[in-house]
């Protein structure tokens, strides 16, 4: 199937947008590819430094530099349930690539921090930064030069991303990504957003609300609902970098173990010293970030991904911006209804037919770009995607890894649809623009008669300005909350996610609420409409600034116009006023990146505090 008119206009027109910068970027990648085996421009000092803590058997192989040497890098620690898994996997890889006479080597840890437990701190104002120091953290890993190749260990929600940058600025080098898997199903994602939803009401004390937590996270693994962590895997999967079929197999499983293994393996195989020589600068081209895109649509994935897919194109050369994300909504259905734009949790979406069926569904649609290099290899391009892991016995007893097709039809139809009965006929991520800047707003969980609030304004500089106003009672009434002060140079832009259970109570109470923001939601964006990413952000003097309580706003997702009712003389001549973030800029770890907010680039930039200027 030939693609889509559509991603052939919106490819074209990124390729031309993006001709210099990616011609740059692949002169770059080009000059350190050239240089040939990384440790052979190692002096003897150097080299000897680098395998001076590696086993006798691994040093043999080292000294000849003749065979691939794999670099670790993971974001492993013991405290966030998605991280922990990866503890075992460093020994099954280097136990993998000794089987092919190669080695491999811990690179560095990057840092890895976890939305869920900041969520409402001090914490979250360094969330969104921390992509840029895992980008950074990966690149000071790879900086020895003495591999050949890279695992990257990661999965939650600023990781991959910032991984994935990081890996870019390494494009010479084959690099596949390793996920951790999700955790087994506890309590339901529906019945945990009921209780915090009783609990904002004050219907629950916090023994009742903290018992329901404990059941839904219960484990080691991902959180299951399909929030930036899980919207990450999808992105890794349809844009070629994974494992086919790794995403969504739980941790301490038989399956998982020979994924990682199978990771390792199939990582020799596309180096430098074969035939199948894959650097990522060739994985990640336009089409990639277009599928990427798809992918995000027909899921309805993370909001954060209008950030951090920018970001990641920009580390490869490659310009997008917003338009380019809402063009493509407007022709991609929605194929997937996994909380929270539905009751299923991604292991019920995985056992539905998963990934492997939607991309089949999306290939045969002409929704994606099919031939496109992937970690994969060999003649499929992003076919080898509509494929399942699965383990067979072999004759020795063993466990023999192989592939079969994803199956022919959803084994639920209330989880994953097709192309021809799609829960929406398009995308969930839709663009908003008017007087009040550019936004992004998740739409495949709100429903119809929520998508359209036209209602006055109340201003809050602070999510806990709201809350507080919601104890007190201020807020029973029709209202849209206009939370300024919250981008990326104002605080480090974040997540707002704690406001869901008020809003969400305020809107099943008959009322029509929504949100206004220059900061971001989350990864979990739910029902309650929701404006956010607005840029220019209000301390840049973003027009969020002129908005005063009262203002009449119509946030309207269906025309994708964001505009306060106000006449553009009264508007244009409104002072902007000077907004305080002095307390946001210290403690908590928050004194030391001033840095990364003086130079940060707008949201539809990708909020990134370096360049990529190839």
């Amino acid at each position: 199937m030939s693609p889509h008119p559509r991603l052939i206009e919106v490819t074209a027109r990124i390729r031309a947008r993006s001709a210099a910068t990616r011609q740059r970027y692949l002169q770059h990648v080009a000059a350190h590819h050239a240089r040939g085996v990384q440790r052979a421009g190692l002096g003897c000092t150097n080299l000897a430094h680098g395998y001076a803590a590696a086993p006798e058997s691994d040093k043999i192989w080292l000294r000849a530099q003749h065979a691939p040497n794999i670099g670790i890098v993971s974001s492993y620690n013991d405290m966030l349930s998605a991280h922990q898994p990866l503890l075992a996997f460093p020994a099954w890889i280097k136990e993998a690539a000794r089987e092919h006479g190669a080695t491999a080597q811990f690179a560095g840890g990057v840092p890895a921090m976890c939305d869920g437990v900041t969520q409402g701190q001090p914490g979250m104002e360094l969330s969104l930064f921390s992509r840029d120091v895992i980008a950074m953290s990966t690149a000071v890993a790879l900086t020895h030069n003495m591999f050949d190749a890279t695992l990257c260990l990661g999965v939650c929600d600023k990781i991959v991303p910032g991984l994935l940058i990081g890996a870019l600025s390494f494009g010479h080098l084959p690099t596949i990504f390793v996920p951790g898997g999700p955790m087994p199903s506890g309590l339901s994602n529906e019945a945990k957003a009921k209780m915090r939803q009783r609990f904002a009401a004050g219907e629950v004390g916090p023994d009742a609300l903290l018992a329901a937590e404990e059941q839904s996270y219960h484990s080691a693994g991902t959180c299951t609902f399909y929030g930036t962590a899980n919207s990450n895997q999808m992105l890794m999967e349809i844009m070629g970098l994974h494992v086919p079929g790794s995403a969504f197999i739980n941790p301490g499983t038989p399956l998982r173990e020979a994924l990682v293994r199978e990771a390792a393996n199939r990582v020799l195989q596309i180096t430098a010293h074969g035939p199948d020589y894959t650097p990522i600068a060739e994985v990640i081209d336009e089409r990639a970030i277009v599928n990427g895109i798809v992918g995000l649509m027909a899921t309805g994935g993370s909001t954060n991904h209008t950030l951090h897919l920018v970001a990641i194109a920009r580390a490869a050369g490659i310009l997008i911006d917003w338009s380019d994300f809402d063009d493509i909504s407007a022709v991609v259905p929605l194929l997937a209804r996994v909380y929270p734009n539905g009751k299923a949790d991604v292991n019920q979406f995985h056992e539905a037919g998963g990934l492997g069926f939607l991309i089949r569904e999306l290939l045969d649609a002409g929704l994606l770009h099919e031939d496109v290099r992937t970690v994969a290899g060999g003649k499929a391009g992003l076919r080898a995607y509509t494929r399942h892991p699965v383990l067979h016995e072999g004759p020795d007893g063993q466990h023999v890894l192989a592939w079969e097709d994803a199956p022919a039809t959803s084994g639920n139809d209330q989880i994953v649809g097709t192309v021809a009965t799609p829960f929406a006929a398009n995308g969930g991520l839709r663009l908003l623009k008017g007087n009040l800047g550019r936004s992004v707003i998740k739409v495949s969980a709100v429903k119809p008669e929520h998508q359209v609030v036209q209602a006055p304004a109340i201003v809050f500089e602070d999510q806990e300005d709201l809350l507080a106003a919601y104890k007190r009672g201020e807020l029973q009434r029709d209202f849209i909350a206009v939370v300024r002060g919250q981008g990326p140079r104002a605080n480090g832009m974040p997540e707002l996610h704690s406001l869901t259970p008020t809003l969400t109570n305020l809107q099943d109470q008959g009322f029509k609420v929504a949100l206004v923001t220059d900061g971001r939601m989350s990864g979990a964006s739910g029902k309650v409409p929701a404006a956010i990413h607005v840029t220019p952000e209000a301390l840049a003097q973003g027009p969020l600034g002129r908005v005063r309580d009262g203002d009449v706003i119509l946030l309207d997702a269906v025309a994708g116009t964001l505009d306060a009712l106000v006449s553009p003389q009264e508007w244009d001549a409104r002072d902007l006023p000077t907004l305080d973030r002095e307390a946001h800029h210290h403690g908590m770890g928050r004194d030391l990146f001033g840095g990364m907010r003086h130079t940060v680039t707008g949201a539809e930039q990708g909020a990134a505090t370096f360049g990529g200027d190839w």
